[in-house]
């Protein structure tokens, strides 16, 4: 079964509201504004106004609304149906050419030329419907099926609904593991916190509450009494009321704001141009040839069929297949790696590509906590601290907090503490949003209770009257608690989430000893434990060497600048500059082009500020490429030449990218650019050969028309010419590509290309016309069309075929580099084609051969050889005096 290459994912599609049709950066204002008028009201206000009460709603209203609003379902992108592949594939320039030729000649009795051209129609298409076709059907029978199911109230009766069947109305419960149904606006809450990051950006969960917020001074995405649909509970329960669902959803207006067109790419910029360039070349050359043959000869029919045989040579007619077979190939080598390719062009966009934008959460990091550091009022580590942290987790019955379980990942001081029976538990007080801490006693059997209380840093040091260090208690003076605070301010600076340790004892050491908030007092503060989302294993070494391959590295994050910048630290990224979301909005788009290039941290950033910094390094001529896994990731992955996210990423994000990488290691991200480039490196062969052999033929096609008393060749022969020499490069793709090619990103330089073909193409011509003087000359064919034509073919496919193997490498060929096994014989089988076709009988009647005398391939040897060495030493000069193309 063929891998992955270019998916377009299954799903159904919402209608479109005058929502999508207004820009995108409105979209989620809008909707900002709307949650933030609810968030502003009391929970019995909001319920009065969406109709609805703690007995939730009735089915009879429930059918209304969802009739009224659709279903809870977000935007996403259609699969390709068979025949708009087929429609959009047979829409490519070069096939709609090639099709009007071919109309064309059967009207004008071409004969045999029709069948040939829509041959090359039908293999430069095929290939690449069924490819694409057979990777859509893969990726569709990958699709998991899954049914989620939200806790909802109605008819004052609790059960399990669909996701897509819940309305605005709806009361929810919510515990933790859940997954926000919907944009909600909190009734209840009770110890709550939920993980935002694939919104915001931000490692760590949100607090929630019930409280009524001042809605103009808080932004949207932190407002503690709303709860949005692609965040989940991490720990803690509530009730809620739904408030906005589907596409009229925070995440689902995101979503639908950038579902459709997607923009063209640098790859297919490229392609495009290239296209046309070599068209505006046919528009030109054919007209020309079919003017000067006819005033010269008369006939204008024959002309006619010449000018379009010489129009269909001049057409890079496989460029489609070429490009298409080389993405494939990539694809499949990627999927070996774990990599799977939704858009073939991205392959190639990975190796043009000289910035990486990436956001944070999840991709740099292992979008996790860890406990990081446990420190005493000194700054130093202190296994006490950890010791005294382990029992407060260890015990507590409440649900535990990624903090906790962070701590709990110590599983040594399980055994050493807890396994060993030198502490049991006597009593613990729950942990509270007021008090925002919690304690529990424990003892070591020796009838002294060791009380240990943990929590917010400004809490558990109002409550601490004594400090310990190095074994001894002493008094918390006005020094040390400013040192302390100072040393927490550091922390804080570095990106870490600090809460406070402190510890009282007493000889209570009963079991059935009863604590209270009132035991919360004359604390002694060990220290403080430090967390932090940990930089991935491989981010490092990635990193540095994407910088060896001269690609930036830049991160795009919503999270704080001070969290990034400490993590940039740890991934070898040292001294970034930063520029925050608030100064991007007072900036003007060539404001931030300007400053685009020095910046490597963007922190604070909302999805919009994301798609503006990509624009901006796209406007200054960089090809970006962007990783990410979160919601607010989605705009710019489809706005950067090629988006990459993870395996682990939300389902929009995965719908935005181009590729999604299934294992854990950002090393992959490398190996990626790099096949890129060899993909790009065999694209531009095909090109360089083609282009630079079609611009020789110009020359060689004029000047033949213009003193021959006959045609330079039959349309036929043009036609079966060309088809020969398209299907040597057919095995392009399998071709190595020079390591010093790989070394730097490689994009289109047309400017370079459309230098290289006039130098090279010309050089065809010259042996050309020496074929003609041979002709002529040697073996007096003026009055024999019939062998200058079969002399001329000959020499013209051994040339284009063989000189592919000069202009495939910028060393010596066949010396320096040698090109692949498939290529070499394809190159051998289709000359020797050439060859034969010469004298065999039946064919070389249909295509007006005859035998060429002995003499002529030994003077085609000679032209052979001198012609790779003149071009190899053309090539030589080019390379040094332009650069490689």
């Amino acid at each position: 079964m063929i891998p992955l290459l270019e998916v377009s994912v299954v799903s159904t599609p919402i209608v479109p509201t005058e929502v999508t049709k207004r820009k995108r950066e409105d979209v989620p204002a809008e909707m900002s504004k709307l949650l933030a008028s609810f968030a502003s009201m009391d929970a019995d206000a909001v319920m009065k106004q969406l109709d609805t009460s703690p007995t939730g709603l009735t089915d009879q209203v429930v059918e209304d609304r969802l009739v009224q609003h659709g279903p809870n379902e977000i935007a996403r992108e259609k699969r390709v149906s068979p025949l708009k592949r087929l429609i959009a594939i047979l829409s490519n320039p070069l096939s709609i050419l090639l099709i009007v030729l071919a109309i064309i000649t059967a009207v004008t009795g071409g004969g045999p030329g029709v069948y040939l051209i829509l041959l090359m129609v039908v293999l430069g298409s095929a290939l690449r419907f069924f490819q694409e076709q057979r990777s859509d059907n893969a990726a569709a029978e990958l699709q998991k099926m899954v049914t989620t199911t939200a806790t909802v109230v109605r008819n004052g009766d609790t059960k399990e609904v669909a996701l897509k069947d819940i309305v605005p109305g709806d009361m929810v419960s919510l515990s933790a593991g859940d997954m926000v149904p919907a944009d909600v606006r909190l009734v209840t809450a009770k110890d709550l916190f939920v993980s935002q990051a694939a919104l915001t950006g931000e490692s760590l969960p949100a607090e929630k509450n019930v409280n009524v917020v001042d809605a103009s001074q808080t932004d949207t995405l932190t407002m503690p009494n709303l709860c949005f649909l692609g965040t989940n509970v991490e720990t803690g329960s509530a009730t809620a009321v739904v408030v906005q669902t589907g596409k009229e959803t925070y995440f689902g207006s995101l979503a639908s704001s950038i579902v459709g067109h997607r923009e063209m790419t640098s790859f297919d910029k490229g392609i495009n141009n290239f296209t046309w360039l070599m068209i505006k070349l046919m528009l030109v050359m054919a007209p020309a040839v079919f003017l000067i043959n006819g005033l010269m000869r008369h006939n204008w029919m024959d002309a006619f069929l010449f000018g379009l045989a010489v129009a269909v040579g001049l057409t890079p007619e496989m460029l489609p297949m070429i490009v298409t077979v080389n993405m494939s190939k990539g694809a499949v080598d990627m999927s070996r790696k774990k990599v799977i390719v939704k858009r073939l062009n991205a392959i190639q966009n990975f190796g043009a590509m000289d910035v990486l934008c990436t956001d944070k959460t999840g991709t740099i990091t292992q979008g996790r906590v860890e406990l990081e550091k446990h420190v005493n009022l000194l700054g130093n580590e202190d296994g006490h601290i950890l010791d005294m942290g382990f029992l407060n987790s260890y015990y507590q019955t409440g649900l535990k907090n990624l903090m906790d379980v962070a701590i709990l990942a110590h599983l040594d001081k399980a055994r050493e503490l807890v396994e060993e029976a030198k502490y049991s538990k006597v009593d613990e007080i729950p942990f509270d949003f007021s008090r925002k801490r919690m304690s529990v006693a424990v003892t070591d059997g020796g009838g002294t209770d060791l009380f240990i209380c943990k929590g917010a840093v400004e809490e558990v040091m109002a409550l601490s009257t004594s400090v310990a260090l190095d074994d001894k208690t002493s008094p918390l003076d006005d020094a040390q608690r400013a040192a302390a605070l100072k040393l927490v301010a550091d922390l804080n600076g570095q990106g870490f989430r600090v809460l406070a340790l402190a510890t009282s004892s007493s000889d209570h050491g009963t079991s059935d000893r009863v604590y209270t908030v009132n035991d919360e007092h004359d604390l002694t503060l060990l220290g403080f434990l430090a967390f932090l989302d940990p930089p991935k294993p491989t981010a490092g070494e990635a990193i540095a060497t994407l910088h060896s391959n001269s690609v930036d590295v830049k991160i795009l994050t919503g999270d704080s600048d001070l969290v990034t910048v400490n993590i940039c630290h740890q991934v070898g990224i040292t001294d970034p500059r930063v520029l925050l979301g608030p100064a991007i909005e007072k900036m003007s788009d060539d404001d931030l082009a300007g400053a685009v290039e020095d910046i490597v941290v963007f922190a604070r950033l909302s999805p919009h500020h994301k798609e503006r910094i990509i624009h901006a390094l796209q406007s200054r001529g960089h090809v970006v490429g962007f990783l990410g896994d979160g919601i607010n990731d989605a705009p710019a992955l489809r706005t950067a030449d090629v988006g990459i996210s993870v395996d682990s990423a939300v389902d929009i994000a995965k719908e935005s990218s181009d590729i999604i990488l299934l294992e854990n290691s950002l090393l992959i991200l490398n190996e990626g650019v790099i096949e890129g480039r060899k993909v790009f490196g065999n694209v531009i062969k095909y090109i360089k050969m083609a282009a630079s052999s079609n611009f020789g033929n110009m020359f060689s096609v004029v000047g033949a028309s213009a003193f021959l008393p006959f045609l330079p060749m039959l349309p036929l022969q043009i036609l079966t010419n060309n088809l020969l020499y398209d299907l040597s490069q057919t095995t392009i793709p399998t071709d190595t590509v020079d390591k010093e090619w790989l070394t730097k990103p490689r994009k289109w330089e047309l400017g370079n290309l459309r230098r290289f073909i006039i130098t090279i193409g010309p050089i065809s011509s010259i042996f050309d016309y020496l074929t003609f003087f041979i002709m002529l000359v040697v073996f007096k064919c003026w009055n024999n069309p019939a062998l200058f034509h079969t002399g001329w073919f000959v020499e013209s496919l051994f040339t284009q075929t063989l000189i592919v193997h000069v202009i495939r490498t910028n060393k010596i060929p066949f010396v320096q580099s040698l090109a692949s096994k498939p290529l070499l014989i394809s190159s051998v089988a289709v000359v020797a084609t050439g060859a034969l076709m010469t004298v065999i009988g039946p064919i070389a009647r249909i295509l007006g051969f005859v035998t060429l005398p002995p003499l002529y391939w030994l003077l085609l040897l000679g032209m052979l050889l001198t012609y790779v060495v003149l071009t190899q030493m053309v090539k030589t000069w080019f390379i040094r005096r332009f650069g490689d193309v």
